[in-house]
């Protein structure tokens, strides 16, 4: 295929587009920012561009991954993610469709983070506090900034392209991958790895699990015509666990992992002592064919071989 990546020179991007290329696909990569692995700079703004972007590489295919993302709702107006991330979208869609495009495929990448609400984010799920267990059945959703709003009206557009046009648009909400220390709701004294860790049991993936995503939404969604997943680590939880994740999480994590403790006293480190939230991605596994494959348990598994190994040189 020849594939239009947007936010190439991001961390996602940085990922896809040469994993894209080892499968043997023409990748032209798109963002405002210079890098390796981007063919042209510019912005999903400006329609002109992504119009002769199209046309003049032949794309039939659209990985829309560049955004305002959560961060710069501190550094940028309200305005700027609804030209970027609404309007960008737009663009993409408008010109995927317009007489004479190649486009035969859209897959978009969105966020969990719209699913989340000011009560969510407080720890109350169905009127109680407990955690809450996420779905793409949530409904309805409240995003809780302009970022989550603007992203899910950008959804709401590859929905009525879907419906309008027949372009078979894939939507991944993906939980975290980046590398950065996010709002640190979870407040630990500890380093960025134990956050990630703890964060693989219920709203976390790798960059490189965010990519294989994307790979296999590419090449089932002809067949799915319009489908939105979550994409996150299986989590080993159940909703039967919601209640106690909130008062007692360590306890939790420990009934499925006896060996966590020992390793993370090893190391240093510790759980959180509470937990607001789950993500549920059986949805792709069920329905897109795809699971992580790496979670908590992987990466429990990793530490435990490290300390060993430390052990055995020291």
């Amino acid at each position: 295929m020849r594939i239009l990546v947007t936010g190439s020179s991001g961390w996602l991007g940085r990922c896809l587009v040469p994993r894209l290329q080892r499968d043997g696909h023409q990748v032209i990569g798109l963002d405002p920012v210079p890098g390796a692995t981007t063919h042209v700079v510019g912005s999903v703004e400006d329609r002109a561009l992504i119009r002769a972007t199209l046309r003049d590489n032949g794309i039939d295919a659209v990985v829309h991954a560049g955004a305002l993302h959560k961060p710069h709702v501190e550094t940028h107006g309200r305005a700027a993610f609804l030209a970027v991330n609404v309007e960008g979208t737009l663009n993409l869609l408008e010109e995927s469709v317009a007489p004479g495009s190649a486009v035969e495929r859209f897959v978009f990448t969105s966020t969990t983070s719209l699913m989340i609400s000011k009560e969510i984010r407080a720890g109350r799920s169905g009127g109680g506090a407990r955690a809450a267990w996420i779905t793409e059945e949530m409904a309805p959703l409240m995003p809780r900034n302009i970022y989550g709003v603007s992203k899910l009206s950008a959804e709401h557009l590859c929905r009525l392209f879907h419906e309008t046009h027949g372009l078979p648009v894939v939507i991944l909400r993906t939980s975290r991958f980046f590398p950065e220390e996010d709002d640190m709701a979870h407040a630990i004294a500890q380093s960025g790895p134990n956050t990630k860790a703890n964060e693989l049991l219920f709203r976390r993936l790798t960059v490189e699990d965010a990519a294989e995503s994307h790979i296999r939404a590419l090449e089932r969604a002809p067949e799915l015509g319009f489908d939105t997943f979550i994409i996150s680590a299986r989590t080993p939880f159940s909703p039967d666990d919601c209640d106690e994740l909130i008062a007692d999480a360590p306890a939790v994590v420990a009934r499925y992992f006896p060996s966590y403790p020992e390793i993370y006293n090893r190391l240093g480190w510790s759980m959180f002592a509470s937990i607001d939230r789950v993500y549920d991605s059986g949805k792709a596994t069920r329905r897109l064919g795809f699971t992580c494959r790496t979670g908590f348990k992987e990466r429990l598994a990793e530490l435990a071989a490290q300390l060993a190994s430390r052990q055995r040189i020291g």
